[in-house]
């Protein structure tokens, strides 16, 4: 949790302005954050706690350009994501994907690696179940959420001498816009459930208290580290 002593700690969370990112923006205003919200789509009732800027966040400047100018960012949440299912075999939409999902990322945590240092801060990536799996219907979403869990690992070594800890989490299937047309297709919806251990999906919420955690001075000594928040689907 934020140090109540210090100035209002600053978060900054990619896409959220919906899903697990909006969840995540709103947990971390409610645990003492100021959060600054990126991206290009925001829910018509995201609290307005939320500092939410439209950008483009595969443009790193224009992100940068959108947060209080010269304070520390005590947490970096890229949770921005693009699905563009079977377009993805071809090459344009898999660079827009590979973009999005994890150039995006990696470039913003670059930007701002000297101010999350002023303060000790910390960032976590969103990757994937997918990071595990091979997904026959969208390749490059398996493959840049692959990769954000390496990248991680790489920026988790690279930056901890400088107080900055990285991980990433990866979500299963998760109550969210995006996996919408795998819960509107009743076959594929049963197929799922029946492999989730616990029984159903996760909400956006139970994504959000495992970011929070892995932000927070709970987690002082964990970094690069992916830890699944998939109800038991991937050790299925």
């Amino acid at each position: 949790m934020p140090n109540k002593d210090r100035e209002t700690p600053l978060a900054v969370v990619t896409g959220g302005g919906t899903g697990i990112g909006r969840a995540v923006a709103q947990l971390l205003t409610e645990s003492g954050y100021e959060v600054v919200a990126l991206g290009l789509d925001r829910d018509v009732d995201l609290p307005v706690a939320i500092t939410f800027h439209t950008v483009d966040i595969t443009e790193t400047a224009a992100s940068v350009a959108a947060l209080p100018e010269g304070r520390p960012v005590s947490a970096l949440v890229n949770c921005a994501g693009m699905l563009r299912h079977q377009q993805e075999w071809e090459t344009d939409a898999f660079e827009q994907v590979m973009r999005v999902n994890l150039t995006a990322g990696f470039a913003l945590a670059n930007a701002l690696v000297d101010r999350l240092e002023q303060v000790g801060g910390a960032v976590v990536n969103v990757a994937s179940m997918w990071a595990i799996f091979g997904s026959p219907g969208a390749p490059a979403y398996t493959a840049s959420k692959a990769a954000v869990a390496a990248v991680t690992r790489s920026q988790a070594v690279a930056w901890a001498s400088r107080g900055v800890r990285v991980n990433s989490v990866a979500p299963g299937w998760v109550e969210t816009r995006i996996s919408e047309r795998a819960r509107t297709d009743a076959e594929r919806a049963e197929r799922i459930n029946a492999r989730i251990p616990m029984g159903r999906w996760a909400k956006p919420a139970e994504v959000a208290s495992v970011v929070r955690f892995l932000l927070s001075n709970d987690a002082g000594y964990v970094t690069g580290t992916m830890i699944p928040i998939d109800g038991g689907y991937s050790i299925c």
